[in-house]
């Protein structure tokens, strides 16, 4: 059984098992940190952590990084920190939708999908445009994936043709 609780900065220490995996997009402590300060109600525990950010009809919730460890999978608790997140920023932060950024190539986009999300737009080299603890520059593309929340009844947040959207990382950041 597993619980979701607020997250305390020495819970970074724990993180190396997920941290080191190959599919789950990390960065530096200090990134984290930032965060947790800024935002500490939106920041829980299993393997999670999110933001609200952006203006007017762009306000909205964020996923910086999910990730369960091996061990947990399988168990329904991506779908449980998602809904979590959801939640507090429908309810607590009022935003108009939730959205993260995934590779292309990344097999959690139906897992995703599943959850509801749908592809904005497709944003070139991503991923060479972020300081990431995976080494090295890649230039693979991400898809900003949305779900739209309670403010936003008519799914202005979201659109049909999303994969057939380009927009460069600089327009982006």
């Amino acid at each position: 059984m597993s619980v979701i609780r607020p997250m305390q900065a020495t819970d970074m220490l724990k993180f190396n098992n997920i941290n080191l995996d190959i599919w789950t997009e990390t960065f530096r402590i200090n990134f984290y940190l930032a965060y947790l300060s800024r935002w500490p109600d939106l920041c829980c525990i299993q393997e999670s952590s999110a933001t609200a950010e952006g203006l007017s009809t762009e306000w909205h919730g964020h996923i910086t990084a999910l990730s369960v460890a091996p061990e947990y999978c399988r168990m329904g608790l991506s779908r449980a920190l998602v809904l979590h997140l959801e939640y507090v920023s429908d309810e607590m932060y009022k935003g108009f939708f939730v959205d993260l950024y995934v590779r292309c190539t990344n097999s959690a986009i139906k897992m995703y999908e599943g959850f509801g999300y749908s592809v904005y737009r497709r944003v070139r080299k991503y991923y060479g445009t972020l300081g990431t603890d995976k080494g090295g520059r890649d230039e693979e593309d991400a898809f900003d994936m949305r779900k739209p929340l309670s403010r936003d009844p008519m799914r202005r947040s979201v659109r049909l043709n999303g994969r057939d959207v380009l927009v460069s990382a600089q327009e982006v950041s």
